[in-house]
């Protein structure tokens, strides 16, 4: 896994035979749980338990919305990388630009909308001061490379 401080942030992946359908390819929805365990793991590496975060200051994040594109297929056995970087840091949102790939091959992409909100209420709530300050940190290196 990349320094998440000066580059995109990278997740190995293994296809297994749970990831995939009838014919040994990666189940579209599948890339959307890949990208996801991608930003779990990057948040972690960060310092950002979200189990924790949660319990501490009652804020969760949630998918507002997700835009996928699939260019080639994955197979059982092959192993990926899911690279993420944040491509807008807002108040209470963070967008996420992901890639899916097979070494050099782009296999699929995704632009999430990642909002953060009251576990009690569900509304959206400024994101804590403390992940705020490790995102912006990261935006700002991706911005002076």
């Amino acid at each position: 896994m990349s320094n998440p401080a000066s580059d995109d942030f990278r997740f190995p992946i293994r296809v297994y035979y749970e990831d995939t359908d009838a014919g040994g390819v990666v189940y579209y929805a599948n890339y959307l749980k890949f990208f996801e365990r991608a930003r779990t793991e990057w948040l972690r590496r960060l310092g950002v338990e979200q189990r924790v975060l949660a319990e501490e200051t009652g804020c969760i994040f949630v998918v507002r919305g997700i835009e996928a594109q699939y260019r080639r297929p994955a197979l059982l056995d092959d192993l990926l990388t899911v690279r993420s970087r944040i491509a807008r840091l807002g108040r209470a949102s963070i967008d996420f630009l992901q890639f899916c790939e097979r070494g050099d091959e782009l296999l699929a992409t995704g632009n999430v909308q990642v909002g953060c909100v009251d576990r009690s209420t569900m509304r959206p709530r400024g994101l804590p001061a403390e992940v705020a300050e490790k995102l912006a940190a990261l935006a700002a290196a991706r911005t002076t490379d």
